[in-house]
């Protein structure tokens, strides 16, 4: 195992002076930005800093290694892996300083964005997500015969995450192309490894997963260099994921404002003659390839580089605030050119509706892959994709493991990678295991930094099967608060067709929630062609001055058995379709014709979706309304097993009562 006390020995092989010289300028300009930046800190000129000195071999000698045209996704300490890849200083620092020629357009910080123009993934908070991306990027290189290899970095502390195990599982199972780099620099924060973890070395992990693993002295630019080249060559030919564990150490604290003393001195002073920088050029003096003259040439060249980026950001003035900006960027613009429903109709069922959407989908799109738990051969828990392995192969249609995290993630890798995805929760109850993909990098990445999210992810949802807690809830409103997700929520079988192909068309990310309650109870006359539903526009299911209803999925069929027992009551039942978009046109006017609504939705009905549509209506109704808005919703309390319990957790007799009261009122 490589320590701090194993010494650092250089074998350049058959490389020459220039990519000797070129490692050398590699691993120096960071340094001096590290040096600079640090020094701007303390002038108050940048808020905050995660220093790298230290690792820099690291980041360097990868992505040095490999392709321009080869995604790299590093973390918070990889400067060297911007620098390596020529982003233009300026827009580097203006990026710091939070200014427009940055790449958030001031919404994020140092080095949380990504750039297709430079083949880089920036990372979250979050730290583990990003391998999963990475699974997703290598899935779209394999599928499109790239020939690509994709390498992703993870701390050792990040690597204790959910995300660590998922994406390199994935990864080995699908034998993906990617190279997981595995910076282990003894600390999480200010955690050691001791309390981290108990494996002695990260390579010990490989076997568990099936995959090769690797380790190299990550302070010594040229076995960094040469190890990760020699395996993207290899990798290209033969796609496999590796794991590469860089033995490395961080000079500074996990930011500045932590500090070092928590790291005992006698380690700084092991490491600090380790210094990757100072090693490196020191062998190249004695080598003869390097010179002080050169040296100084050098840093005089990256000096002026960061002086003149400097002054270039300086000039910049801070975004002036533009609400309207700031709306239209969470989503990438959209416009559906509608299709409509033509040609020889068929009657099907709400789950055979489904099934012939996602089949249109794989014969329009070619490039969209579809991923979930036994969704090839056995076609689906639901059996929904059931003989799309014979039309569509199994490249296209996914088994996965147990790994919605990943999964998710995958799908949006693959969206960078210029492709569309859809995931299907086998039940959404499941969805909590890919939250954080969904909240944090699928909804956010386009106001973040332009990046689309084309991921669909189907939810098979809701109660009344006696399923239990874990097989029957109604999540929409997790989502609902999230901006930058679209949520499509079908109460017919037309509707779920129309409305899943728009959604494939979309190339924002979509929540597309099916009631499970649905499928096999409801018929309709269908058309068997490819036709679109825009979102946003609600369907007016029945009419009348009476009241207003407002629902939506197996809602939209309560209401409707209702309305059936009461002839007498002429109301609006309004079928929402979308969550978001929400058509608040359509609910507005017939609330200020009919004076009275009620809102019904199969969630509990604390923070219920409800909530937010009775305080729409009440702010733009309130001198139109002759009663108080009413909102029916399930009880504050997870859905019971048992079926008289679960018809008592759900609204559907509670709602007949406030319905006829609110009609009397």
């Amino acid at each position: 195992m490589i320590t701090a006390e194993t010494p650092i020995r250089y074998d350049r092989k058959k490389y020459n002076d220039d990519t000797l010289i070129s490692l050398y300028k590699g691993v120096l300009k960071p340094r001096m930005i590290e040096e600079k930046m640090l020094i701007l800190l303390r002038q108050g000129k940048i808020s905050k800093w995660f220093s790298g000195i230290g690792q820099e071999a690291g980041s360097v000698g990868a992505a040095m290694a490999l392709d321009k045209e080869e995604y790299i996704l590093p973390m918070h300490r990889n400067l060297g892996v911007f620098t390596s890849r020529n982003i233009p200083l300026n827009r580097l620092f203006s990026q710091f300083q939070g200014k427009p020629s940055g790449f958030t357009k001031g919404r994020d910080r140092s080095f949380h964005f990504g750039t297709q123009e430079f083949k880089i993934i920036g990372m979250i908070s979050h730290l583990g997500p990003q391998l999963g991306l990475a699974d997703g990027i290598a899935l779209g290189d394999l599928l499109k015969e790239n020939k690509k290899v994709t390498l992703v970095f993870s701390g050792d502390g990040g690597a204790s995450e959910g995300d660590f195990h998922e994406s390199l599982n994935v990864a080995a199972v699908w034998d993906l192309p990617v190279i997981f780099a595995i910076e282990n620099n003894g600390y999480g924060l200010s955690t050691p490894s001791q309390e981290q973890f108990r494996c002695k070395q990260f390579i010990d992990k490989g076997i568990g997963y099936g995959m090769e693993a690797i380790q190299v002295d990550g302070n010594n630019i040229l076995e960094v260099y040469d190890t990760v080249r020699r395996l993207a060559e290899s990798m290209r030919k033969n796609p496999r994921p590796i794991l590469l564990e860089l033995m490395t150490f961080r000079m500074r604290g996990h930011e500045e404002a932590s500090g070092t003393k928590y790291l005992p001195k006698d380690l700084l002073e092991i490491w600090g003659k380790k210094d990757p920088l100072n090693n490196f050029e020191k062998y190249l003096l004695e080598e003869g390839v390097l010179d002080e003259k050169m040296m100084e040439v050098f840093r005089s060249e990256i000096k002026k580089e960061i002086e003149e980026g400097l002054e270039l950001a300086y000039a910049e003035t801070i975004p002036t605030p533009d609400t309207e900006l700031e709306l239209r960027d969470m989503y990438m613009p959209f416009e559906l050119v509608e299709t409509i429903p033509q040609g020889n109709k068929t009657n099907k069922r709400f789950i055979d509706a489904i099934s012939d959407g996602l089949r249109s989908a794989m014969r329009k799109h070619p490039d969209l892959v579809l991923m979930g738990q036994d969704i090839a051969d056995y076609g689906g828990v639901f059996k929904i994709t059931e003989g799309f392995v014979e039309e569509f192969g199994k490249k296209r249609v996914r088994n996965t493991p147990l790994c919605e995290a990943a999964i998710v993630g995958s799908g949006f890798g693959l969206s960078i990678n210029g492709m569309k995805a859809m995931v299907e929760m086998q039940f959404a109850d499941f969805v909590t295991e890919g939250f954080n993909q969904i909240v944090n990098n699928l909804a956010k990445s386009h106001y973040r930094w332009g990046q689309n999210a084309d991921v669909v992810v189907r939810m098979p949802t809701g109660a009344g099967g006696a399923a239990g807690p874990f097989h029957s809830q109604s999540n929409e409103a997790w989502f609902f608060h999230t901006p930058g997700l679209k949520i499509a929520y079908p109460a017919f079988a037309s509707d779920a067709k129309g409305l899943l192909l728009t959604a494939f068309e979309d190339p924002n990310p979509v929540m597309f929630f099916e009631h499970k309650g649905l499928y096999r109870s409801i018929t309709e006359e269908i058309s068997d062609d490819y036709y679109t539903i825009p979102f946003g526009k609600a369907r007016l299911v029945r009419e009348g001055n009476d009241l207003t209803i407002v629902t939506y999925g197996l809602g939209v069929h309560w209401a409707m058995e209702i309305l059936d027992k009461y002839p007498d009551i002429k109301a609006d039942l309004i079928d929402l379709r979308t969550l978001v978009p929400l058509d608040k046109n359509a609910i507005l006017e017939s609330v200020k014709r009919s004076g009275k609504a009620i809102i019904l939705h199969e969630d509990t009905l604390t923070g219920g979706i409800g909530g937010e549509i009775a305080s729409i209506i009440n702010e733009a109704c309130f001198e139109n309304l002759d009663a108080p808005v009413v909102r029916c919703g399930s009880l504050d309390t997870p859905v019971p097993m048992n079926s008289d319990l679960e018809w008592n957790f759900l609204p559907k007799a509670r709602f007949e009562e406030a319905l006829l009261k609110l009609w009397k009122y």
